[in-house]
């Protein structure tokens, strides 16, 4: 046998081969002619739609705590997750007259969380219960697992906002939320 058939007859058989793995994917993937799409859950039988639950839902903040510079900061929300953290959510909100920058303070004093920008990294839960105090949590890069690089904002503007905690013990609900240069609010922390 020849080099050149050979040659010819191994890109012919890598050719059926992508062409048959081509032919099975295309068929997974296809859906039947017949097949009609599942109604949405979100739409009523009269073929309007209905609010979610969570518009239907004023939801009142565990806490409003103001800052500097008319800054008010107001925490909608403290759930466990199943992987063993906390996470507290609200938005950040400029309270005041003129338009306002983030303090950076905010970022705490930690060199690691300082060096990659703007941020929340500062804050931190208090356990009295258990006299422990917990700092945001960081990826493996060092930055902090919260918002980040916030833009100046002006009067009446918000900022949705989110800051991931180790959580505490499961019997512990009850928390103390501290962030430099704001008040300290106890929330309580759900799920």
């Amino acid at each position: 046998m020849s080099v050149r058939f050979a040659t010819k007859a191994r890109s012919g058989a890598v050719a059926l081969a992508v062409a048959a793995g081509l032919a099975i994917g295309l068929a997974g993937c296809g859906g039947g002619g017949d097949d009609k799409p599942e109604a949405s859950s979100s739409t009523s039988a009269k073929g309007g739609s209905e609010p979610s639950t969570q518009e239907n839902e004023s939801e009142a903040p565990l806490a409003e705590i103001k800052g500097p510079d008319g800054l008010l900061l107001s925490l909608t929300s403290a759930k466990r997750d199943a992987g063993g953290f906390v996470t507290v959510s609200g938005a950040l909100k400029n309270d005041g007259a003129e338009t306002t920058n983030v303090p950076a303070q905010l970022s705490g004093n930690e060199t690691e969380i300082i060096r990659n920008g703007s941020s929340l990294g500062g804050a931190a839960l208090v356990d009295s219960k258990g006299k422990k105090r917990y700092y945001v949590l960081r990826d493996t890069d060092g930055r902090p697992l919260t918002t980040t690089n916030f833009p100046a904002l002006k009067a009446g503007e918000s900022v949705p906002v989110f800051m991931q905690f180790p959580a505490p013990p499961a019997d512990t609900t009850e928390v103390t939320f501290q962030l430099p240069m704001f008040s300290a609010a106890t929330i309580t922390i759900s799920g």
